[in-house]
């Protein structure tokens, strides 16, 4: 496995031109295994967790709760044993809450455990202003009293059930609502709450350890809190964000590739949303085909109208997609409005698509209006987060000659061992330490 230190910069070399061809599984849903790892600290029994992917971010999360006392142990590639036997109500590493914004997972979970927890200002991608007022008006209805300075420091001695309306289905807020709900004396009902597939396995795991959660997968849920947690075995599903990206990538290259264990119960909208691009793909139980003859050819709305693809909360199409689609619609012949509602900075990126040749006007922060097919062409690229990097390894593999993405440390938050399994599909992508130039 190609490892490198949390602060090593990497880059990826990419020859594109090259068709891609053969399987691959997706890696464990990185948003999933985050909040499962903060919410191990709940009980103070072991716990395994298999699926678990492999990446910066995880390791860096694993490193979080290994400072408060949590014995934490890789017991195999994508497999950990956890035990939170004691927890430590300490500060928390300001340097490795920069690293990740899944850091305030952390504050539900010590809450409940340790009845206080000062959690310095999380980092992560920088793509607009991500607020987290929800979580601390939540953690506020549940009996938290929350102190705002230089860091956030949240005291509870004894959390306590409520009807709490969260003010926006942010999902890392109702990941913190549901761990500390469980916690609570009393019954909780979380409403507007997020849904995504990764909340719902949080739910799931969390029942598994002992709790009861009603509504999952729904935008209410109801927790009997108060309950005494074990340990137990759990395995993350698959990441629906990553099979989106390996649609995109096979749809751009025009590659025939099979995505196995695709978890496609969660795929409608993804599906529905490629379908607009002429990107059509065929179900064979749990696994998904893209063949490399494919349209490529917009849909039109009825009318001859332009068609919209947009995010929106679950179970619409996934925001963390939509840096994907952009650059497949690049490929595709017809014009797309392509609009972002929730962050304000990540089209930002599609000037360095303008760059490569792809036609594209930025109309504001949230919408982008795409005209294909473009012919792309090599560039020095630079990877501002984890969704715009894998984009722009996509657009890298479709263009002519050979582009370097600087910062590809930012895809490795999210995509485990990218290079390694793209390149046995036939890519070709060379994976070294990027030195100030």
């Amino acid at each position: 496995m190609a490892t490198s230190s949390a602060t090593e910069n990497i880059r990826y070399v990419v020859e594109g031109g090259h068709k891609l061809s053969g399987s691959i599984e997706p890696s464990g849903n990185k948003n999933a295994a985050l909040p499962i790892i903060a919410a191990t600290l709940l009980t103070d029994q072991p716990v395994r967790l298999s699926n678990v992917p492999r990446i910066r971010d995880t390791e860096t999360l694993v490193d979080l709760i290994g400072s408060v006392g949590v014995t934490a142990d890789w017991t195999g590639q994508n497999e950990l044993s956890i035990q939170a036997k004691e927890v430590r109500p300490a500060s928390l590493d300001p340097e490795l809450c920069t690293r990740i914004r899944a850091s305030i997972l952390l504050a539900g979970p010590m809450l409940a455990r340790c009845g206080t927890v000062e959690l310095p200002p999380p980092g992560g991608d920088v793509i607009g202003r991500r607020r987290v007022d929800t979580h601390l008006l939540a953690l506020e209805q549940l009996g938290a009293s929350i102190t705002v300075d230089q860091s956030y420091r949240f005291v509870a001695s004894q959390l306590q059930g409520a009807d709490v309306f969260l003010d926006e289905p942010s999902v890392t807020a109702t990941e913190n609502a549901l761990c500390a709900a469980v916690a609570a004396k009393g019954t909780t009902v979380l409403r507007n709450a997020a849904s995504e597939p990764h909340v719902q396995d949080l739910a799931r795991f969390l029942c598994v350890l002992g709790a009861r959660i009603e509504g999952v997968g729904t935008n209410t849920l109801r927790i009997h809190g108060g309950r005494s947690l074990a340990g137990g075995d759990f395995r993350i599903g698959p990441d629906h964000i990553e099979v989106g990206s390996l649609i995109g990538l096979a749809a751009v290259t025009r590659s025939s590739i099979t995505i196995n264990n695709a978890g496609v119960e969660h795929l409608r909208s993804t599906l529905m949303n490629f379908d607009r691009l002429g990107i059509s793909c065929r179900i064979h139980g749990d696994d998904l085909h893209i063949s490399s003859d494919q349209s490529r050819k917009v849909k039109e709305d009825f009318g001859g109208h332009i068609p919209k693809i947009e995010d929106q909360p679950w179970p619409a199409f996934p925001a963390d997609t939509m840096s994907i689609a952009i650059v497949t619609a690049t490929q595709c012949e017809g014009v797309v409005m392509m609009f972002e509602k929730m962050f304000e900075s990540r089209l930002f990126f599609v000037d360095k698509l303008i760059a490569m040749g792809a036609r594209i006007v930025l109309c504001d922060p949230h919408r982008a209006i795409v005209a294909g097919p473009s012919k792309l062409r090599a560039a020095r690229l630079e990877s501002p987060d984890i969704r715009a990097g894998m984009a722009m390894l996509l657009a890298a593999m479709c263009a002519e000659g050979t582009s370097t993405i600087n910062n590809a440390q930012q895809i490795e938050r999210g995509y485990e061992r990218i290079d390694e399994r793209l390149n046995a599909l036939g890519a070709k992508i060379i994976r070294q330490p990027s030195r100030d130039e």
